[in-house]
């Protein structure tokens, strides 16, 4: 069965989405709509995980998933899943490294199709010209999360983040 689970973070409320064995959704300024009782295992995990990151004792996240998207969608993301934290890449380079090297804009859309903001960084690609882009749970949120890795914005690809926090 899904579960649905609410997490405070500094930027707002996330809401955790869980089936027995992955999870499936993380949406961030998420509002009510909280499943009642305790949390299952799975979701408790997640939740921990999240707040380590949010605390900055977090890098990565060693979380089942499922992506119920396109082959180019799951493409797409799987190689965002695995940009260290501290590091932006540009939509170029991500339709480069996946072999679409003039599918830019469409990198965009599949970073808009994750279900899952923060276990997969879309946070973590920016525009070429160093600008932020876009983010499905806007701007804002998308600063925080740079911020919170010690990436400024208009940082320049690659950037690596100072901080100190491990995964």
């Amino acid at each position: 069965p899904m579960r649905r689970d609410l997490l405070p973070s500094p930027s707002g409320p996330l809401r955790v989405t869980t089936d027995d064995d992955h999870v499936l959704r993380v949406e961030l300024g998420a509002r009510g709509g909280a499943d009642r009782g305790r949390p299952s295992p799975l979701a408790r995990e997640a939740l921990l995980q999240l707040r380590d990151y949010f605390a900055g004792r977090r890098t990565s996240f060693t979380l089942p998933w499922r992506l119920d998207l396109t082959e180019f969608q799951q493409r797409v993301l799987g190689r965002v899943a695995r940009i260290p934290w501290g590091t932006v890449l540009t939509y170029g380079e991500v339709a480069a490294e996946i072999g679409h090297p003039r599918a830019a804009r469409a990198v965009g859309q599949a970073l808009g199709a994750n279900p899952l903001a923060v276990v997969i960084p879309c946070h973590r690609v920016i525009a070429g010209d160093g600008g932020l882009g876009g983010f499905g749970a806007g701007l804002r949120w998308k600063r925080a999360l740079l911020a919170l890795e010690g990436v400024e914005a208009g940082a320049t690809p690659r950037k690596r983040a100072t901080g100190r926090a491990r995964g």
